[in-house]
């Protein structure tokens, strides 16, 4: 299924989209508001929102939202990339020799198709494309080889980044918690859908440029091994998102950062795209 929070006529609830409609399922028994909460249902919810048809939206008459808006947690892995590791040892990023993970505060979190909003206080904002993975099931001390059980579903991240932000706090997560630097979506695409996440097709272009172009199985440490290491730290909760990396291609090397007026664009294989203009801060105030 894929399951979106969408807007129509002022009212934002829960969905599903086939084809080019969106099914409504805020009727349904057990269905609430939250994303989350539905992740946490979801088995036994299932065969209901299999099975719902109506009532029906076209898909171009609503507004899609992030698809998870209340995460307890959002978290991102460093330079899982090898060529992004090259190219980040070049920009003067220390290069991790383990898995680094820092916060995106929640309040980042904005939709698929919402504006991003350049900060005044940063000259060098930065673009990610990354595989979104959305836990499914209460888990600690998950080992690699089960990972996949506790997967409820996949969606893409576009993990904006202040580079210079960046520097000034060796933890990351200022740099990566602007409010609007985490666009998610479209819609969060469980994970039965997915065949093998580790062989899925990444593209990013700003403006119609193509800037990222990779596949999933590049990653150094998989989404697996991810799961892995974070649960040996802390539980993990139904709808909380690992945004599991980024491929070459970002904008701090050469120099060449996001202004406003650029659109960038996402895709990933299966889960559909989404696309953020960057728009000024004092434009946005306005």
């Amino acid at each position: 299924m894929k399951l979106v929070r969408f807007t129509e006529q002022g009212r934002t609830r829960i969905g599903k989209v086939e084809g080019d409609q969106v099914v409504d399922l805020s009727a349904i028994k057990g269905v609430s508001a939250s994303m989350r909460q539905v992740m946490t249902d979801l088995p036994a919810l299932r065969s209901a929102l299999q099975g719902a048809k109506w009532p029906a939206f076209a898909l171009a008459d609503v507004t899609l939202e992030a698809p998870i808006h209340d995460p307890q947690k959002f978290l991102g892995i460093g330079m899982n990339y090898q060529k992004h590791a090259d190219e980040a040892r070049l920009a003067g990023i220390p290069i991790p020799t383990s898995q680094l993970w820092f916060n995106k505060q929640v309040s980042c979190i904005t939709g698929p198709f919402a504006e991003v909003v350049k900060p005044d206080i940063s000259d060098k904002m930065d673009y990610e494309i990354e595989l979104g993975v959305v836990i499914g099931t209460r888990c600690r001390h998950v080992s690699a080889r089960d990972a996949a059980s506790v997967i409820g579903g996949y969606l893409i991240v576009n993990d904006v980044s202040s580079r210079d932000w960046l520097q000034k706090s060796p933890t990351f997560t200022l740099g990566k918690s602007f409010d609007t630097y985490g666009p998610i979506g479209p819609w969060l695409t469980t994970a039965d859908e997915i065949g093998d996440p580790l062989a899925l097709e990444m593209r990013l272009s700003i403006n119609g440029e193509l800037r990222q172009h990779s596949l999933t199985g590049d990653m150094i440490y998989d989404i697996y091994a991810q799961i892995e290491y974070l649960s040996s730290v802390m539980t993990l909760e139904p709808g909380d998102i690992l945004a599991t990396g980024t491929p070459s291609g970002i904008g701090a090397p050469s120099g060449t950062f996001l202004k406003p007026g650029d659109v960038m664009r996402l895709e990933i294989e299966g889960l559909g795209q989404i696309e953020n203009r960057v728009v000024a801060e004092s434009a946005h105030q306005a």
